[in-house]
């Protein structure tokens, strides 16, 4: 994680003003991508060490942001940023010009390398989280909405792996048109229960490569993936 830099530590009397600084220093931190979006905040201790206050004053800067709704804290498991950055004016304008077609090839330009980023730099966190969201995929009655919400959510997941907040941006806004309106008929046609299926087989695969740490294999199934999907998009479109 970047080292921030120590804040002084400040009398008791001076606590809100220490609360606004560090809040000011962590939110810039965040809206600079210094941590980018799912990205997980050191832990209260070691926040509390970096500005030299009390845990109780991160509490309070933490319990601050999640208001702002910059952060999410998950019990258990820490404190994560929620921020994907300004909105770019025009995008719903480019998610009505973009054919699937066309976005499967933006997908081919971006997610070999990116997956091949993630399995270099997962952690067990990380593996845990898209193992989650995999169990959520493969489980019981999931119906095309819900397939295509977790399967975006498995793929950003992926980006957020790689550590490169650009990547990370980029995927959002792929997600964005994914979920655009004029997708529904080819979701409609393609996400019949044995396809859903067959993508989660190789969604398994995947992840499994992540695991073992094999940046190649991993690069490789993602391409067989997207291959899979621009095959069935030209199909539906026929």
């Amino acid at each position: 994680m970047p080292e921030l830099t120590k804040e002084i530590v400040e009398p008791i009397s001076a606590l809100t003003r220490t609360t606004r600084v560090i809040m000011g220093r962590l939110e810039k931190a965040i809206e600079n991508g210094v941590y980018a979006d799912g990205d997980q905040l050191p832990a209260e201790r070691q926040l509390a060490i970096t500005f030299g206050t009390a845990r109780s004053t991160i509490r309070k800067v933490l319990d601050e942001l999640e208001k702002k709704n910059l952060v999410v804290r998950r019990v258990g498991s820490g404190t994560f940023v929620n921020y994907a950055g300004p909105r770019h004016q025009g995008l719903e304008d480019i998610a009505d010009l973009v054919s699937p077609l066309q976005l499967i090839e933006t997908r081919f330009a971006v997610e070999p390398y990116m997956t091949r980023l993630a399995s270099i730099h997962a952690t067990k966190s990380d593996l845990d989280r898209i193992e989650d969201v995999l169990r959520r995929l493969e489980g019981p009655g999931i119906d095309q909405n819900l397939f295509t919400q977790l399967d975006s959510e498995f793929h950003l997941e992926l980006a957020r792996c790689s550590r490169n907040p650009l990547i990370v941006r980029i995927y959002q806004e792929v997600n964005m048109v994914r979920l655009h309106a004029q997708w529904d008929r080819m979701k409609k046609l393609i996400l019949l229960p044995e396809k859903i299926s067959s993508y989660n087989r190789q969604h398994r695969a995947i992840f499994e490569a992540l695991e073992q740490r094999d940046p190649q294999a991993a690069a490789e199934l993602v391409s067989r993936h997207l291959e899979q999907a621009r095959q069935d998009l030209m199909g539906a479109e026929i």
